[in-house]
């Protein structure tokens, strides 16, 4: 099995997140630095950051998290940055957060320590449909939205069609409801960019049916067997 595969089912990291452990020298088997791709086998001894991995079978885990801002998406941070796991109650056990929300955005975020759930939600093949609240500067119009809704050039590649639609506006903002089914760097952000409007507020409250409500900023609770049922099954 490769080595990020096999972290990201021991609950280490996602495997995106492994790759960034091994890259940075973080992971050793059998005494020796682990390179990208290198397989490992169940017997082999892997060391992260010269801590022994537990050869116990892991407990899968999932929760839900309304995000603040504020906070960042990964597992630590070499800035000394407030992390999302510094908002986990102490009797979590070693789960990590299924892709990013960036450092100014809120809301939905899904923590866990299933290796193979977190890669079919991030993996781009899935066009999992995620819903965010935008509020934007100004005075926007349905019309306004169409280049957002058709597809707008980012690095030379035009986002897919999505959908989008005003929930409120006045002279000084206008709230927007996106949905999307990708997943790249910003990218709600640099969308309303492209067209020349400035993001004021970002919150993501959906992914596909999971939602996220009742949850305070910065509060965390347990997935619902119905709502992990439904995640296995997108």
């Amino acid at each position: 099995m490769r080595i990020n595969k096999f972290l990201a089912e021991k609950g280490v990291a996602s495997r995106r997140h492994a790759d960034d452990m091994i890259a940075a020298g973080r992971v050793q088997i059998n005494g020796k630095v682990a390179t990208l791709g290198e397989n490992v086998e169940e017997t082999d001894e892997v060391l992260i950051d010269g801590v022994l991995l537990s050869r116990e079978e892991k407990k899968e885990e999932y929760y839900i998290m309304n995000k603040p801002k504020g906070v960042i998406c990964t597992v630590s941070d070499d800035r000394g940055r407030k992390t999302v796991m510094d908002l986990l109650p102490e009797s979590v056990g070693r789960v990590f957060p299924v892709g990013r929300l960036d450092y100014e955005t809120e809301g939905l975020l899904i923590l866990t320590n299933d290796g193979d759930l977190a890669f079919r939600l991030t993996h781009p093949t899935s066009e999992i449909p995620k819903t965010y609240l935008v509020r934007i500067e100004g005075t926007m119009t349905e019309k306004d939205l169409n280049p957002i809704r058709s597809g707008v050039e980012l690095d030379g590649v035009l986002t897919k069609k999505c959908k989008a639609h005003i929930v409120e506006t006045d002279k000084a903002y206008t709230k927007v409801h996106i949905t999307i089914t990708e997943g790249r760097n910003r990218q709600v952000r640099r969308m309303f960019e492209s067209i020349g409007r400035s993001v004021a507020f970002l919150k993501r409250v959906s992914i596909g049916r999971l939602k996220l409500t009742g949850l305070d900023r910065g509060e965390v609770r347990p997935l619902t067997e119905q709502e992990i049922a439904y995640l296995k099954g997108l």
